[in-house]
């Protein structure tokens, strides 16, 4: 299917698609007039992204997971290293959660003072 095509099937602009495909998450072989070609599984692909940038995982990060997604919202096969990077990322999303949180009792206080 040419980029058109998965743009309209995903809801992602092509704009997006290309970018996708820069990062390394999203491949495409090139029609003999040097169109885009996507595979039927790149609708898959990019709803696993889709939903992976949801998680707030970074590009970097969906990557090196993507390999071991499987099915749309995505699950995942136990591949090589998974288990850390998902508790890495866990840890940070917390990290910055507490952090988010600190903030807003302290601006609380300030207009509890006004």
């Amino acid at each position: 299917m040419l980029i058109g095509e998965l743009s309209r099937r995903t809801g992602v602009s092509p704009r997006l698609l290309r970018y996708y495909e820069a990062q390394g998450l999203l491949e495409a072989s090139r029609g003999p007039n040097g169109y885009r070609v996507y595979e039927e599984g790149s609708v898959t692909t990019v709803r696993q992204v889709r939903a992976l940038l949801e998680a707030g995982l970074s590009t970097e990060v969906i990557r090196a997971v993507l390999p071991c997604a499987r099915g749309e919202e995505p699950e995942f096969a136990m591949c090589q290293d998974l288990r850390a990077i998902l508790d890495r990322e866990l840890a940070a999303t917390e990290a910055r959660i507490d952090g988010l949180e600190r903030r807003r009792s302290t601006l609380a206080g300030f207009l509890a003072k006004t």
